[in-house]
Parts: structure tokens; C-alpha cells; sequence
């Protein structure tokens, strides 16, 4: 069984060749890495393998699917938990067999949540920048107490519950909007509708997945019911936001603070080093304008026990897929 894996970057395959060492040479898979995304241009890479291995901003629309089912390719191996970048309609017609990692150290995430909250909050990255120059000032640098604050949690699944808990033991009301309302929210926070959940929250935090009802589920209408001042964080997907509305709403002064991971458009930015390049989305630069706006490129998922995660469970999937074996993470 020969996999192309694509977005590899040199953390995934340290990662990938270790789990794939760990059932022992008899068992191991042959891997062939490409650090080109996959998309229509660059199916022809996976000539001769059986299955490909993908990341969150690759393309796998029907098009692309169609030239891998041509070239002989029947397994499709996410290594995230969303598959909105994946056409399941085509997927199925097709006979593909399509897997994710449902969910992965759900703390890693929820960990870079407060990172991005208490860093914003209490302007660390821009008081690192002073002291390395000498400037000792306080001024500008005013913070908020995070304790007694409301926090708002669009998606009470894994990622946000363990947001939850970490806001909850620092002293902050837990407030929660979610479809599926879990019984494990329950027991540290109150479920309410989303428009109640804007209106009280002091931090609002998405951890949803995208999907047509979801998307754009931050626009002008849910912004403008945001308590004045609020911080907004996303560390779930890009499409959740509409950037346009925010860059108004930050332009206004009604939305105090953001901080995301994630962005609409990162498929062309993130997880390369454009340090040398212009960079031409004019609304990522506006963005960038921002000194109450912080952004990270993708990283919440980055630590080790998730990267190991990951890769174990893409294996697992691998396994049921040569097997013939029912996988419980199959999206088909």
C-alpha cells in the first residue's frame, strides 16, 4: 500500500514514519511526501499509489477526486478533524474511502485558546517587543481581569468543553451555544441560545465546525449583538468569520479585541514562509493594522501529543481500509 501524503511538512513526516515504526516493519505502510498541496495541478503526484493523505486546506472537490479514482487511488486520509474541504457526494459515487481523526488532544487546541486570550488581554506580545528594546513603559499595555468575566462557547463539543474547563477554573461564567447540547457542559456552564450567548459574553470563542449553516455564522447581524467592547477568538475554521464584517466592526471601536488561528483565505497564506514575498490579500493586511488584533497561522493543533495523535489514529484508518474493516471514522 503505497500513500502520497501532501502539505508534508518535516514535522509530518517525523511524526507519520514514527507511527508507522511502531507496528514493526511487517506492518509499515510506504509513504512518498510532497510539500505542494493537492488540488487539480497536482493529482498527477499520486500516480501509483492506492491512497492519499491530506491536511485542512487542501482541495477535494469533484474534480479532484475524479483524477485520483482515475489514476487508481480509493482512499482518502484526513489528517484533521473537518471535512468541509472534501466533496462526500463524489466521495461516495466514486467509492472512495474517506477517513478523518475525529477528534485529537482536544487541550491542544483549547490551550492556544487562552494563549490568544491572555496574550491579547494582557498585550505580552507587545510589552516582549518593548522590553527587548529598553522601553519599560506601561502605558498602552492595560489589561482586563479574566476572573468574573463571561466567556461564550459557540460548540460545546470536545474542543470546547476543555475551553470550558480551563475558563471555568480560572474563575470566568461559562456560557454555551451548541445544536447537541452535551450533559458534560452542563455540569460547568449554562446553555443558552446563541443571540443570548452574544449579548452577555465578555470573550466569545468558536469551536464549531464549518458547515453551510455555519458559515459566516460571525457577520454584521451577530457582531452588531455583541456586547461593545467584547473579545472575539476563533481557533476552529476560517469560514465561521466574516472577515469584511469584522475588519468594520474592529473600525468602529464595537469589537474590542481578536484573535484568530484560522482565516477565510489561509489555504494561500498559511503554512508557508511568505516573510520575503508581498503578501496581496488586502484584507489579511488590513487585518494586520489592527494593534488590538492577534493572529497565529493555523498553530493550535501544534504540540506533540496531538501530532502523535494524529498520526496514530491516520494509520488506524489506513489499516481498516487494507483490511476491509469498518472504520469508525469513516465520513463516507
Amino acid at each position: 500500500m503505497k500513500t502520497a501524503v501532501f502539505s508534508a511538512r518535516p514535522y509530518d513526516r517525523h511524526f507519520l514514519e514514527a507511527a508507522n515504526q511502531q507496528g514493526g516493519t511487517a506492518e509499515a505502510f510506504e509513504f512518498e511526501y510532497f510539500d505542494v498541496g493537492l488540488e487539480l495541478a497536482t493529482t498527477a503526484l499520486a500516480r501509483g499509489c492506492q491512497a492519499v493523505c491530506v491536511f485542512v486546506n487542501d482541495r477535494l472537490d469533484a474534480s479532484v477526486l475524479e483524477a485520483l479514482h482515475a489514476l487508481g487511488v480509493r482512499a482518502v486520509l484526513l489528517r484533521c478533524a473537518g471535512f468541509n474541504n472534501v466533496d462526500i457526494a463524489a466521495a461516495q459515487r466514486l467509492g472512495l474511502f474517506v477517513a478523518r481523526v475525529p477528534a485529537y488532544s482536544p487541550e491542544a487546541v483549547a490551550e492556544h485558546t487562552l494563549a490568544l486570550i491572555m496574550t491579547l488581554n494582557r498585550q505580552t506580545h507587545r510589552a516582549y517587543n518593548r522590553v527587548r528594546e529598553g522601553n519599560f513603559m506601561l502605558d498602552g499595555l492595560l489589561g482586563r481581569t479574566l476572573h468574573g468575566k463571561t466567556a461564550g462557547i459557540v460548540g460545546t463539543g470536545k474542543i470546547g468543553l476543555a475551553t470550558a474547563r480551563i475558563l471555568k477554573g480560572m474563575g470566568c461564567t461559562v456560557l454555551g451555544f451548541d445544536p447537541y447540547p452535551s450533559n458534560d457542559f452542563r455540569a460547568i456552564g449554562e446553555c443558552m441560545a446563541l443571540d443570548e450567548l452574544l449579548t452577555r459574553s465578555d470573550i466569545v470563542s468558536l469551536h464549531c465546525p464549518l458547515t453551510p449553516d455555519t458559515h459566516h455564522l460571525i457577520n454584521e447581524a451577530s457582531l452588531a449583538r455583541m456586547k461593545p467592547g467584547a473579545m472575539l477568538v476563533n481557533t476552529s475554521r476560517g469560514g465561521l468569520v466574516n472577515t469584511d464584517a469584522v475588519v468594520r466592526a474592529l473600525k468602529a471601536r464595537r469589537l474590542g479585541h481578536l484573535a484568530i488561528d484560522v482565516y477565510e483565505q489561509e489555504s494561500a497564506l498559511f503554512f508557508q514562509d511568505l516573510s520575503g514575498e508581498i503578501i496581496d490579500d488586502d484584507l489579511f493586511q488590513r487585518l494586520m493594522t489592527f494593534p488590538n488584533v492577534l493572529v497565529t497561522g493555523h498553530q493550535g493543533f501544534f504540540t506533540v501529543e496531538a501530532l502523535q495523535e494524529i498520526c496514530s489514529i491516520t494509520l488506524r484508518n489506513l489499516r481498516d481500509f487494507v483490511s476491509g474493516a469498518g472504520c469508525g471514522n469513516s465520513v463516507t
